[in-house]
């Protein structure tokens, strides 16, 4: 725990150190806030729909199979099945990116694809461990109460293995964050579009604000869904 705390506040200090640079050595004002205001909030935008839409395909995947191989006839062989999960991660990102760009062409499609890969692995297998891992003598109780698996899944497993899938969720969303400025290279918006070529003009006051706006960005999502986990747990799965 201390170590994810200290993780969250270094990724914090990493931005605002990015942005507070560019604003010292750029001298970041009005007129530059205006230049970029507009692309900041656009690209913003795209960027938080291809997180978006390759996080919910990764969770209606991912969760589903997690569950699934956490069964006892599927738990033996649940890590030959994890080698299915683990494809978007074999390979580097950019390798995921050509890939999916061969296949299905270019634009948000290939990049929404190759993240949702990326996704994927992280999920599954927190929601594996996370359910697995359960105490028998628990299981053995809601059991003895006369909970139909059904019930037990929804009111003892899931709620008792959620902070283990949460801290799944929270590496695939970061993963996720980091890698989409990529889907830029093949030609999808995203906070690539400020950094790349702030790369290749030299423009580091367009990459410092791209890096640093995307990193804020992972740490926002990321609050957000320990938030989610935390009003969950409060409230119980139903």
């Amino acid at each position: 725990m201390h170590k994810r705390a200290f993780s969250k506040r270094n990724m914090f200090c990493l931005a605002l150190a990015a942005l507070a640079a560019a604003g010292w050595h750029y001298g970041i004002d009005t007129a530059i806030w205006a230049e970029y205001r507009e692309d900041l909030v656009y690209l913003g935008g795209r960027h938080l729909y291809l997180v978006g839409v390759s996080m919910a395909l990764a969770l209606a995947v991912g969760l589903p199979s997690g569950i699934l191989l956490s069964r006892p006839r599927l738990r033996g062989s649940a890590e030959s099945w994890m080698q299915i999960f683990n494809i978007g991660n074999t390979l580097p990102p950019m390798a995921v990116l050509a890939l999916a760009m061969v296949v299905v062409g270019i634009g948000d499609a290939p990049a929404i694809t190759a993240l949702f890969l990326a996704s994927l692995l992280p999920i599954v297998r927190n929601a594996y461990a996370g359910l697995a891992g359960l105490p028998p003598a628990l299981l053995e109780a809601a059991d003895a109460i006369g909970m139909t698996p059904r019930q037990r899944l929804w009111r003892v497993e899931l709620p008792n293995a959620l902070p283990v899938i949460l801290s799944g969720v929270r590496v695939a969303l970061a993963l996720n964050v980091g890698t989409a400025p990529l889907a830029f290279l093949i030609g999808a918006s995203s906070y690539g579009e400020l950094i790349f070529p702030g790369i290749y003009l030299n423009k580091h006051t367009a990459l410092l604000l791209g890096a640093g706006a995307t990193a804020l960005l992972a740490l926002a999502l990321d609050q957000a869904v320990a938030l989610a986990g935390r009003l969950a747990a409060a409230r119980g799965m139903g």
